[in-house]
This record gives structure tokens, sequence and C-alpha cells, in this order.
């Protein structure tokens, strides 16, 4: 049993990068399925899609890699808020990615968002990871 599923997450997308495998498996929980659609949205994975085996369910996540040598498009990514550690922003003191070429996770009182997205709507949360 793992015990920080969105760390699981994380160091399976950074091996999967690694080796250059197109497609990575996720054991599903709400959290995970809320960063796949972020990574998905701002245009890091492909796509992801539910299916089940052997009644467990997991996330089949798509990679994205640019050109014929196969470079990934996540260059890096790294968790922040850790289990022992819990690290939070205010709204006013949001972080900034590699200049806004990156973003960061976050979860929020209004859900799982992008830095980005919380600047928007001026709300602060916990940093989950980052992304570039």
């Amino acid at each position: 049993m793992v015990t920080d599923t969105i760390a699981d997450m994380l160091t399976r997308i950074r091996n999967a990068n690694m080796v250059k495998h197109q497609i990575v498996q996720i054991p599903v929980t709400k959290i995970s399925i809320a960063i796949a659609a972020i990574l998905r949205e701002e245009g890091f994975i492909e796509d992801f899609n539910n299916y089940q085996e052997d009644n467990k369910q997991y996330l089949l996540l798509s990679l994205k890699y640019i050109g014929k040598s196969r470079k990934p498009v996540i260059s890096k990514i790294r968790r922040i808020s850790k289990p022992g550690l819990r690290v939070y922003s205010k709204s006013n003191n949001l972080p900034k990615v590699l200049d806004n070429l990156g973003i960061a996770v976050m979860s929020t009182s209004k859900g799982i968002m992008t830095n980005l997205k919380a600047k928007e709507l001026g709300i602060g949360g916990e940093v989950l990871c980052y992304i570039w």
C-alpha cells in the first residue's frame, strides 16, 4: 500500500519518461484523475483513460514526446508538499515556475488547479507539485 499516491504518480510518470514509454499505468484516485486532467489540459500528456483489471481501477496516461529523438514534453516533475512537510501558499504569494513556462499544481478550496488559475480566482492553497 502506497501512502503518498501523488508522489507515486509523479514517480511513475518520471520513470516512464526516462525510458521513453508511450503509456504509463497509475492506480486511480480522485487526485490522480484531477492531476491527469490538468496535465492533458496544459499539453504535457496526450490523453488518459480509465480501465479496470482484476477489480482494480487504473489510469492509462499517454505520454507526449517531440520529434524523431522522442524528447519528452515533461522535462522535470517535482513533488513539493509532502506528508511530512506540507507547503501552503497564499493568494498574493503564489509560486512562479520557470517564469510561468511551467505550472504548479495546487489543491485549493475550489479543487485541484494550476497556479495560474488560482491566481485568476484569487485563492491560495497547498502546492502539490511543479511541472515544466
